[in-house]
């Protein structure tokens, strides 16, 4: 089987992400396309696996099969789970749909640590830039403002809400260079010490539900078998 037939023939859940999901579109913005497929169980029964991912069909377009999407996301990858908050759902099964119900399995309080680990990496590329060429990638420095936001206020209530909101307008002034750079790495300093602050105190539960989620996935290799 072509990996684009199990993305075309197999997919239980598809979503926008990027800047139209966060609320950071503009006239130029592209739409990147997300999704999960379930890969027929007898597929895992032959030497040569299925994928654990596949790009495309067509552009911006990437897509996981079940099992690799549900172990990032017990991992807290958080663009795995941004991915299953989207606002801008554009397929659901009743497998994907169960998915989306399950979305509060995969948090925990692991998501101070991915978070604020991909922020750093982020942020070292920012800083070579800024020695390198004078100034940051702005619109990077503004996904990564957007992140920092995102990971605190998830500490914060326990929810994690993609689309930016009243924070649009200063983030896109950030993205236009509109805001110094010493400015910008205020702000990110402040969020990463409330995030730290957040952390103990967080309504999260310490780890992710890893039965109920592989209960799911059980459930769906058996029902794919029959």
């Amino acid at each position: 089987m072509q990996p684009e037939t199990l993305v075309r023939d197999h997919t239980i859940y598809a979503c926008v992400m990027g800047s139209r999901a966060f609320g950071l579109a503009t006239d130029g913005s592209d739409t990147d396309r997300r999704g999960v497929f379930l890969a027929p169980t007898p597929l895992f029964w032959r030497f040569d696996k299925p994928p654990t991912h596949v790009e495309g069909p067509g552009e911006e377009r990437f897509s996981w099969e079940l099992e690799r999407f549900c172990e990032l996301a017990l991992r807290a990858n958080p663009n795995i789970l941004e991915c299953l908050h989207s606002p801008l759902v554009e397929y659901a099964d009743d497998t994907g749909r169960e998915l989306l119900a399950l979305r509060g399995a995969f948090l925990s309080r692991r998501v101070h640590e991915t978070f604020t680990r991909y922020s750093h990496s982020q942020r070292r590329k920012l800083e070579a830039d800024v020695r390198t060429h004078g100034a940051p990638r702005r619109k990077h420095a503004m996904h990564l403002l957007r992140l920092l936001l995102s990971a605190r206020d998830l500490l914060r209530t326990g929810a994690l809400t993609v689309d930016v909101g009243e924070h649009r307008e200063s983030l896109l002034a950030v993205k236009r260079g509109e805001v110094p750079w010493s400015e910008v790495e205020s702000r990110m300093a402040r969020l990463e010490r409330e995030a730290d602050e957040a952390v103990g105190r967080s309504p999260l539960p310490a780890e992710p539900d890893r039965r109920r989620v592989e209960d799911f996935l059980t459930r769906c290799r058996r029902a794919s078998a029959l």
